[in-house]
């Protein structure tokens, strides 16, 4: 009866080993390298702020966070390698209005589900796109010089976008569809690439988002024609909207967000994000990133899971309306 009350013990204490290991885990949580996937190519505005938070966090953590750039398919397959990931906390996506909003709408075969796949964490920041166009391939400054040019010039000018059906594809096939403006898309994996062929003129226009591209507006080397948000921009004050400058209605903005795969532990999200919210507290983050004309918003979970429901259903639409489809 003794050995039999011995076994049962140990038994006992083996469980609640099995059930509160994971608890302890997750307490000591990060204890090795945690890795960002970027679902886009280097130097893109996705990059650049992953950059910013792994960077944050890798300070106050005290272990590395670092940045892996996976592209291709419009960030599908690097947020699709994150959803199949083990939901522990060390990989994570820095998705984007086109992964988790607009992808689902406009590829015909998908290989996850926004809503379903991924555990919401953190979100990191707003941003315009920024309309910007060669110098040397374009001389318009403003937007009705830009559509009359466009309109009257002896070949179709070519859009450059960061990969087919991104906000930055879609804010340019939106801005065709009210303006009756006919472009070439071109798209690249990413905006880096595509800012890099912009400026050395292999295309003519882009809407890219602000931050990847404003620092050569600034430079001289891209004319930057307005913004896509309803309101100027704090970091280009002196840029006019698309709204204002003839095109009643148009708004188009682009926004970044930190995502586990399904299944993480809810005290590795909370920690997490509240590791993000004191990151984008931070005086030098807030100064660098709202320098690059990125607005910044603090969210729970619970608040981004609504809020990339409610960005899901919108995109749909525009989608739809556009014709837009990715086979």
């Amino acid at each position: 009866m003794k050995r039999r009350s011995l076994l049962a013990a140990a038994a006992a204490s083996a469980a609640a080993g099995l059930v509160t290991a994971p608890a302890r885990g997750q307490g000591n949580y990060p204890s090795r390298v945690v890795t960002i996937i970027v679902p886009f190519a280097a130097g893109g505005t996705t990059d650049i702020f992953a950059r910013f938070v792994a960077d944050r966090l890798s300070q106050q953590l005290g272990q590395q966070f670092i940045v892996e750039n996976r592209g291709g398919a419009g960030g599908n397959i690097g947020a699709a390698a994150v959803a199949k990931a083990t939901p522990d906390g060390y990989t994570l996506v820095m998705g984007t209005v086109g992964t988790h909003a607009i992808n689902s709408s406009l590829y015909a075969r998908m290989p996850f589900d926004p809503r379903k796949d991924f555990e919401p964490v953190a979100f990191v920041a707003g941003v315009p796109n920024l309309m910007v166009v060669n110098p040397k391939n374009v001389q318009a400054k403003t937007v009705q010089e830009f559509i009359a040019e466009a309109k009257a010039g002896p070949r179709k000018l070519n859009m450059a976008s960061s990969g087919n059906g991104t906000s930055i594809h879609l804010s340019g096939e939106l801005f065709k569809m009210m303006t009756g403006v006919e472009m070439a898309h071109v798209p690249y994996r990413g905006s880096g690439p595509a800012v890099n062929d912009l400026v050395a003129g292999q295309v003519d226009v882009m809407f890219d988002n602000l931050p990847s591209s404003i620092e050569q507006a600034r430079a001289g080397n891209l004319r930057a024609i307005a913004v896509t948000s309803l309101k100027r921009s704090a970091a280009l004050p002196d840029t006019p909207t698309i709204d204002e400058s003839g095109v009643p209605g148009f708004q188009a903005s682009s926004w970044f967000a930190l995502f586990a795969p399904k299944g993480t532990p809810a005290p590795i999200v909370q920690k997490l994000n509240e590791e993000v919210r004191k990151a984008l507290e931070n005086p030098d983050t807030r100064k660098r990133m709202t320098d690059l004309g990125a607005e910044i918003q603090i969210m729970t979970p619970v608040e981004l899971a609504a809020y990339v429901s409610a960005e899901y259903e919108k995109w749909a639409k525009v989608v739809k309306n556009a014709g837009v489809r990715i086979e």
